[in-house]
């Protein structure tokens, strides 16, 4: 997609969380060999545009780049799983899932329940 923002260092990660003050980032993490992490990308990119004027969508290819999976979970404090959404705002996490639940209505609603909270 031409709004995803691609995560390759781990300059991109601390850059992802600062721009979180302004504006919600969310980081997907994708297995490329994965049929469950397919259909998650395939859910995400068909609702590609109820997401892209909330936030910045940001992805990781997971295989390429193990590392920065592994610095996203420590500095981000989450657990790694594959597919994974995580949702960054004021530099913290506001939501996480994973696997078939990933879902872009349900990220857009918990993005507009954190801005109003």
């Amino acid at each position: 997609m031409n709004n995803w923002n691609p995560i390759l260092t781990e300059q991109d990660v601390l850059d992802i969380i600062e721009k979180s003050t302004e504006k919600p980032q969310i980081l997907f993490k994708d297995s490329l060999t994965c049929g469950i992490s397919a259909f998650a990308k395939e859910r995400l990119m068909n609702d590609n545009a109820i997401l892209a004027d909330i936030a910045d969508f940001n992805y990781l290819d997971l295989l390429a780049h193990r590392d920065i999976s592994a610095f996203i979970a420590s500095k981000l404090d989450v657990i790694h799983q594959s597919p994974q959404i995580i949702v960054v705002m004021d530099k913290k996490v506001v939501f996480r899932d994973s696997h078939h639940s990933i879902d872009a209505k349900k990220i857009r609603d918990q993005i507009n329940l954190n801005i109003i909270s």
